[in-house]
């Protein structure tokens, strides 16, 4: 047994995780930068090179594994070690063009490191991949789904995992591989599957809290299944079962495929356990599906990159065409509620791969048996999730009759620059002590946001409760979040030409009266809202008191203003006399006013807009008092 198969399990096992994870996470990091400078172009303008030079260096570095030797020696990796962790460093700065430069060079090292990996030990490639897909998860649950070493103050930390990093890449780099398990020129097909794989496991299957919120399901006990489910492949009689279920025939790895497309799209149409159930099912299947999809031999020589490369390039179509279906008002207008078909694409494209049979032997063996310290460092992995989701204790509403209710955009969770200011966000609704927020464009999941849950990271780490409604595919919408213990919860989708709006409702119990609040986000100038006005209004009803937050993307003395104030709806500036009132938007010198929080039957004691350019708008606060 040569050195360098006795070290793998341990040190090279530690390389390949460490560059696999970091490669995740550029991809993450990679369409959140791109998001922020498509958003601005395309909806902003103008549109410079800029534009087109951003996204053609990003392809040019998912094709990178093209240029793969066929064997990568132990010298070559090294290489590619050694950038990944180099790179790796500039994505924990805040700072959009820091991570955009700092995430094309993990791309393009780490889907070269992954090409020769291919090339030399598949095996070592399978285990490190599922075990990097694991550790992801568990750095996404430990920072309430935003990833702990994307923040600033994991800076330190992060230098260091890249000082060891390098060294044991030199290590490593004098230490040969053999060739026995060299995976050779895979088909075309396979590389589409591969592409279709990370898609899937990205945008939905690794996300606790997209399953969570596509099934409306909880959180707190799904991110833990997902967690245990992702590990078992790490155990070789887990790979071996997963091998199981696509060697015996094609009939069995047909049915895989076809199970994986129908629990797909239970998860994306039902609700409930159902869905959630369907969806953990549909992680073991593609879990199962990269199994097989590692463990083929192919009798065409030469390198595994190019295919590999194909499936890079493949998935960030993927991942474009599922961005369209969220902004298909100002893109696609077709891809409107058609988010489902490129999951389906991608479901397809990975049963059509795997139709050719595995080769069990080259992948369910095992070194050293069964490695104690795996075992540890699952149930310690295991532990660490639970403890993170557990829930947390809520504050509670104010008993003495005075609340605060706020309506916030916080824009994804980004700022005007496209810096990600989630956790300032958070500290502004905190500093001004709001009790009750209505919020838009709220992100739980998406791509472009770091695959955070905006609504659930401000709820715990405010000590705050929150009722979301999903408008667009199920990861974006508009919430409440809200002291204390609500009466009931419930939601309206409003008539919407373009991106699709919604009201959404809770009642509370405060001094012995019951009030309500209200969040909405309305469409722009060329949008019905006098229709989707009349909507909410009828959705409110005469219910008092009552408040009524959002970014109503209208100005005062506007129809849709109107509408509220014949509804008997108060303006809380105008009854305390602040002239002029504040305005809201843009966060940095604001020119309009069209973020309002309007009241009914009750009392207005303050009012005020924080000067915080956490987010692109900026939060309006009300303080009143519900009249005896």
């Amino acid at each position: 047994m040569s050195p360098v198969r006795k070290s793998w399990p341990n040190v090279r096992f530690f390389e390949a995780t460490s560059v696999l994870l970091f490669f995740l996470q550029a991809l993450r990091v990679i369409f959140s930068v791109l998001f922020g400078t498509i958003y601005d172009q395309v909806f902003l303008g103008p549109i410079d090179a800029w534009l087109f030079a951003s996204n053609f260096l990003v392809l040019v570095a998912l094709l990178a594994p093209s240029l793969a030797p066929r064997l990568s020696g132990s010298s070559w990796l090294a290489v590619f070690a050694v950038l990944s962790g180099l790179g790796r460093v500039a994505l924990s700065i805040n700072d959009p063009q820091v991570r955009y430069w700092g995430a094309l060079v993990v791309l393009a090292s780490g889907g070269l490191y992954l090409a020769g990996s291919l090339a030399a030990v598949r095996r070592l490639a399978f285990v490190s991949l599922v075990a990097a897909l694991a550790l992801d998860q568990l750095l996404r649950v430990m920072g309430q789904t935003y990833d702990v070493t994307l923040r600033p103050g994991w800076l330190p930390a992060q230098i260091a995992w890249a000082v060891i990093l390098v060294a044991l890449a030199a290590r490593l780099s004098r230490q040969d591989f053999t060739s026995q398990e060299a995976l050779g020129a895979p088909s075309i097909v396979w590389g589409l599957a591969i592409g279709g794989v990370l898609f899937l496991e990205t945008s939905l299957l690794s996300l606790p809290n997209a399953i969570a919120r596509w099934s409306g399901w909880s959180y707190t006990v799904l991110a833990p299944l997902l967690l245990v489910l992702t590990l078992l492949p790490l155990w070789p009689a887990g790979r071996l079962s997963l091998l199981r279920m696509a060697r015996p025939r094609l009939t069995a790895r047909l049915g895989l495929g076809g199970f994986l497309v129908l629990t797909l799209l239970s998860g994306y149409f039902l609700k409930g356990l159902g869905a959630a159930l369907a969806l953990l099912v549909a992680q073991g299947l593609v879990l199962a599906s990269l199994a097989c999809l590692f463990a083929r031999e192919s009798e065409q020589l030469g390198s595994p990159g190019p295919r590999l490369a194909l499936g890079l390039l493949f998935f960030l179509l993927l991942n474009f065409f599922n961005a369209f279906a969220f902004t298909y008002p100002y893109v696609l207008p077709f891809m409107r509620g058609l988010g489902w078909v490129v999951y389906l694409v991608a479901a397809l494209a990975i049963g059509w791969g795997i139709l050719t049979p595995p080769t069990p032997t080259m992948i369910s063996s095992e070194p050293n048996g069964r490695p104690v310290w795996l075992l540890f460092g699952g149930a310690t992995a295991l532990a660490v999730t639970v403890v993170a989701v557990w829930p947390r204790p809520v504050d509670p509403l104010p008993e003495t009759g005075r609340l605060r209710v706020a309506t916030y955009n916080i824009h994804y969770g980004y700022d005007t620059f496209w810096h990600f200011t989630l956790e300032e966000i958070a500290q502004t609704i905190e500093k001004n002590g709001a009790d009750i927020v209505a919020l838009q464009e709220v992100d739980t999941g998406r791509m472009t946001s770091y695959g955070v849950d905006d609504g659930l990271y401000l709820a715990r780490r405010l000590r705050m409760n929150v009722a979301y409604l999903p408008t667009v595919e199920h990861l974006t919408g508009i919430a409440l979040l809200f002291r204390g213990q609500a009466e009931y919860t419930d939601w309206r989708r409003l008539t919407s030409l373009q991106e699709q709006t919604g009201i959404v409702h809770a009642q509370f119990q405060v001094s012995d009266q019951a009030l309500d609040a209200y969040g909405i986000w309305m469409g722009l100038e060329d949008e019905d809202t006098l229709a989707q006005i009349r909507e909410a209004l009828e959705f409110i009803g005469d219910q008092a008191p009552a408040t009524f937050g959002g970014d109503f993307n209208t100005e005062p003395g506007s129809p849709v203003a109107q509408a509220i104030e014949a509804a008997g709806f108060v303006d809380p500036f105008i009854a305390l006399e602040i002239d002029p009132p504040p305005l809201t938007d843009p966060a940095i010198q604001p020119d309009k006013r069209i973020d309002f929080v309007w009241i009914r039957g009750l009392k207005p004691v303050q009012a005020w807009v924080p000067d915080s350019l956490a987010s692109d708008h900026r939060m309006v606060i009300v303080e009143f008092e519900i009249k005896p």
